[in-house]
């Protein structure tokens, strides 16, 4: 699984100039804004997957482990406007105190 870090949250500013900057600050799905709270990442299209109107993505079990997990995408995470990126994208909030993966939001790329 090959996750690439994507422009979420822009710490550092390295974003600050690229043409999608806006559209990412103001991207949400029904849990709310996205980079606000959590890191986006590209996700490879083996790492993710549609069935019966349902997404679910291969993601690291915690923030720091090599192990990989399946994790069903919530409805509301879905994110439903066009993806300007093209890539799937996947927005994992990584909970410490629990064995526990929620899925800030979720952009479909199509699957090649």
């Amino acid at each position: 699984m090959m996750m690439s870090p994507a422009p979420g949250r822009d710490l550092d500013g390295r974003y600050r100039n690229s043409p999608l900057h806006e559209w990412f600050e103001n991207l949400a799905s029904g849990k709310g804004l996205c980079c606000s709270y959590a890191d986006g990442h590209a996700v490879e299209d083996a790492d993710w997957e549609s069935k019966a109107g349902h997404f679910r993505v291969r993601l690291p079990k915690s923030a720091n482990s090599k192990e990989m997990v399946w994790v069903d995408v919530p409805d509301d995470a879905v994110i439903k406007v066009p993806n300007k990126v093209g890539r799937t994208m996947v927005w994992p909030v990584y909970n410490e105190l629990y064995p526990d993966i929620s899925i800030r939001c979720f952009m479909p790329g199509s699957m090649t």
